[in-house]
């Protein structure tokens, strides 16, 4: 097979190396020629044809060759850079899938041994009937010997402790220490992460990776050690103590600090040894557990911040793979103290998936990345290095940590909110933006006010996509435009601002991406216009910087997160970011959880039990569980720069904004709630809702009174799904709005929501003369009386435009009443609607 490849390639080469000459016979190009014919093909791989005249005019030892022989010279020229570049991809995938084969069969072999061992201890168990066993795999690896201080002050004991935790790591990541299962949601395949598995009967909660990565197995390493730069929950990690090892390892004594998801529960610490040394067959090891009677780590002040966990034998084992590249094993497997946090919030440090997503998937994604970043593969927007805005990315996650936690060694002191007595307000006064410019070298600091709650029945990438496209639903513009003025060179207040109309456009930017589209990086233009006369045509546009995670419904997520902090226009690479934002965590119910959410210094606040509404009648009976089934908390966080002279007039409006953000989230979860009394319209005409079925058959029957002709092309046999679906796939963009004086939109099929970049429940904010232009309303007017005289009418071609504020063509627009049929059909004047048929669409 190689052999014919060659003498293939060798054919096609010499093919290309000659050309006919005047008497019909091949003649080879010379050298000359071809390194002519090569320099022109480096800037331009497809010259025109005038191109191509002009090289034969201006480079005379090609004069003797046609143009047409030229023409094929660069055909063959292509043909022959695109089949190497095919083969070194062929080759690539070929390496990939020979090491994804290879991770296949050890995984297979060690579930073999897993069976082989439970059949044993299933045997075993029957023999014994009348003595408790405990199972051996489980005992094996959750059994953390209590070591004694003598041992763990001395190197001889500390590499005792070191060569012990190297063997556990071991037997967990390739062998049966462990009963792992297959992570939900996460299918291995060529194409996939990796392979992901998560604890089930042993105490602690425990995850378990392997994948593919093209980077060097001590680069790799270098990577993970480094915690806070892939571990977002990460607040610090110090290395106390470090001496060499046998074998070239070294022993390193760790304390490391994680943030807190919420306000609700208090922050984990830890002190572990960790163990760096390779092994005979050239894989490179990086274990670690924790230490049993060790120190409170820097600050003993700050330590009662702190709930002390307990790391068990954790680690990587890298191996290098033939070819390049590395076959990685994570296991991450922990004692998170679930004891110490209201009982509701208990599964979240009773879940292995949830470590799963926070530590054991995030580091083999971010070696990944960082992968393909040093491959070329990944393009990033406004020309910014993927290491910057990656840094961008860390500061914003950071600063809204920092903000939800309130550590006091960070400044951070409570002060008290006069009736709002659910939201917690904290002063930071150290927290300085000196370095913007001198002349806010008064600010008095950073106050941040701050409310978890407990939402029913919500699903958080809904949510959270909701707040990311609709802002101006729940956010003050005014109060934007206040933090965005701590970013101007001149001074600002929070009394006497000016007066600002916000338009209620935002125009998302984006400008970078993970691999798997996990976490979004972008800037956000809100435009607003000074209702002052003296300066009403400047523009007060406000910039923020954002990350998104979270909002794929079909991903297994820990969480979903909106982080913002408003920046200057230039963003430069060391801006100051004060962040603000929402985060949704899924708690999976279990039997006996408490409602109870009050802790000795939180309360937290149950949107859904506050609503003055009852069950609705479908879920009064038989389906009362399917409210608790699915519960999440919400943590919101919102910080103001501010002067010491306005201290309590920030902290007055700070409370103001949270409580009306909350409210505002009150809306929107009823309106995104599965089981909502009062759901949307865009909720209740979701695609296969009895309603939206209904609709779509009024559609395409008025369509067809008013215009004589078929919208759907409907088999006589045909159900009514399948009237919705052909609706609902329909290549043109349809659209139905009210007939309130200002309409709205109500429905669109899957076209029109592309066309309007927006989604069903969010498209009941859309004004019908907010699509158009200044062009396309006119003609809208001008028509609209014919429109409701005769029934229809055709709008000429136009421009209108998306929710993201990008401009739509469009060759036609069709406007027709929808009426609703009456049982007997003859009633024709019940009009419910106007639909809007735009044809041949695309953006510009």
């Amino acid at each position: 097979m190689e052999m014919a490849v060659a003498n293939h390639r060798e054919r096609s080469s010499d093919s290309m190396n000659r050309h006919l000459d005047s008497s019909g016979k091949y003649v080879r190009y010379t050298a000359e020629q071809v390194e002519a014919l090569e320099r022109v093909y480096a800037e331009c791989p497809k010259p025109s044809s005038l191109r191509r005249q002009q090289l034969i005019r201006e480079c005379s030892i090609l004069a003797n060759i046609e143009p047409k022989q030229i023409k094929v010279w660069f055909q063959n020229r292509r043909c022959r850079d695109k089949q190497r570049k095919e083969a070194s991809r062929l080759q690539s995938v070929n390496r990939k899938l020979s090491a994804m084969n290879k991770l296949l069969m050890e995984e297979n072999d060690r579930l073999q041994k897993q069976v082989s061992q439970l059949v044993c201890e299933n045997g075993y168990m029957k023999q014994q009937l009348t003595t408790v066993v405990t199972d051996a795999s489980c005992d094996s690896a959750v059994t953390t010997p209590q070591h004694s201080l003598r041992d763990a002050n001395s190197p001889a004991g500390l590499l005792a402790i070191a060569e012990e935790t190297l063997a556990e790591f071991l037997s967990k990541a390739t062998g049966t220490a462990v009963d792992w299962v297959q992570m939900p949601g996460m299918k291995p395949g060529p194409d996939s992460v990796g392979i992901f598995a998560i604890s089930q009967r042993c105490s602690g909660v425990a995850a378990r990776a392997c994948g593919l990565v093209s980077l060097e197995p001590m680069k790799i390493a270098e990577i993970l050690k480094d915690r806070p730069s892939w571990f977002r929950d990460c607040r610090s990690l110090e290395v106390y103590t470090m001496f060499p090892a046998g074998n070239g390892g070294t022993i390193e004594l760790v304390y490391m600090q994680t943030y807190a998801p919420t306000t609700l529960a208090p922050a984990r610490d830890f002190w572990t040894l960790r163990y760096t040394t390779s092994l005979d067959n050239g894989s490179f090891v990086v274990c670690e557990r924790s230490l049993s009677g060790s120190g409170a780590g820097p600050n003993a002040a700050s330590a009662s911040q702190f709930v002390r966990a307990e790391m068990l034998s954790s680690g990587y084992l890298i191996r290098p793979c033939d070819g390049g590249g590395s076959i990685i094993h994570i296991v991450d497997h922990l004692n998170l103290e679930a004891w110490s946090v209201p009982d509701v919030l208990r599964p979240l440090y009773e879940s292995s998936k949830v470590v799963a997503q926070k530590m054991t998937i995030s580091a083999l994604r971010y070696i990944r990345q960082l992968a393909q970043e040093s491959n070329g593969e990944l393009v990033y927007g406004l020309g910014r290095q993927p290491a910057v805005l990656r840094t961008f990315s860390q500061r914003l996650s950071r600063g809204f940590n920092d903000a939800v936690n309130g550590f006091g060694d960070d400044g951070w002191s409570t002060m008290h909110c006069d009736g709002a007595e659910d939201i917690i307000v904290a002063i930071n006064s150290t927290k300085h933006l000196n370095n913007i410019s001198n002349s806010l070298s008064f600010l008095g600091g950073v106050l941040c006010a701050k409310a978890s709650m407990l939402l029913q029945n919500v699903p958080p990438a809904v949510l959270i996509r909701f707040l990311r496209e609709h802002r101006s639903e729940w956010a003050d513009f005014n109060v934007d435009a206040y933090s965005a003025a701590t970013l101007k060179a001149g001074t600002f207040a929070y009394p006497g601002m000016r007066p600002t109309r916000f338009t209620g456009s935002q125009i998302i930017m984006p400008l970078g991406h993970t691999i798997e589209h996990e976490e979004m990086l972008e800037v956000v233009r809100l435009e607003g216009h000074s209702l002052a006369q003296e300066d009403a045509f400047m523009s007060r546009d406000v910039h923020l910087l954002q990350i998104c995670t979270g909002i794929d419904e079909n991903a297994v997520g820990a969480c979903s997160e909106l982080i913002f902090a408003p920046i200057n226009e230039m963003f430069p690479d060391d801006a100051p970011l004060v962040p603000s934002g929402f985060r949704v965590i899924p708690v999976d119910a279990k039997t006996g959880d408490s409602q109870d959410m009050l802790t000795a210094n939180h309360r937290t606040l149950d949107l859904t039990s506050s609503l003055e509404v009852g069950p609705s009648p479908e879920n009064a009976s038989g389906n009362s569980s399917s409210s608790t089934s699915s519960r999440c908390i919400l943590t919101i966080a919102f910080q103001f720069p501010f002067e010491n002279n306005l201290q309590d007039n920030v902290a007055g409006m700070a409370c103001q904004y949270v409580r009306s953000v909350i409210s505002s989230v009150q809306r929107v979860a009823m309106a995104i709630s599965p089981s909502g009394i009062s759901p949307s319209l865009g909720s209740k005409l979701s695609p296969g809702s009895p309603e939206a079925v209904t609709l779509a058959q009024w559609i395409s029957q008025s369509y067809t009174h008013h215009l004589g002709s078929e919208l759907l092309s409907i088999d006589s046999l045909g159900s009514n799904d399948s009237v919705l679906k052909l609706l609902w796939d329909h290549q043109d963009a349809i659209l139905c709005c009210t007939l309130k004086p200002q309409p709205v939109f109500m429905f669109a099929n899957q076209a029109g929501l592309d066309m309007l970049e927006t989604t069903l429940v969010a498209l009941q904010d859309i004004t019908l003369e907010k699509i158009f232009d200044e062009s396309g309303r006119k003609a809208l007017c001008s028509d609209f009386a014919k429109l409701m005289q005769q029934g229809f009418a055709c709008l000429p071609s136009g421009i209108c435009l998306s929710t993201m504020g990008r401009h739509v063509t469009y060759e036609q627009a069709v406007a027709w009443k929808v009426f609703a049929a009456s049982e007997d059909n003859t009633d024709n004047n019940n009009l419910h609607c106007l639909a809007f048929s735009f044809v041949n669409w695309s953006f510009v």
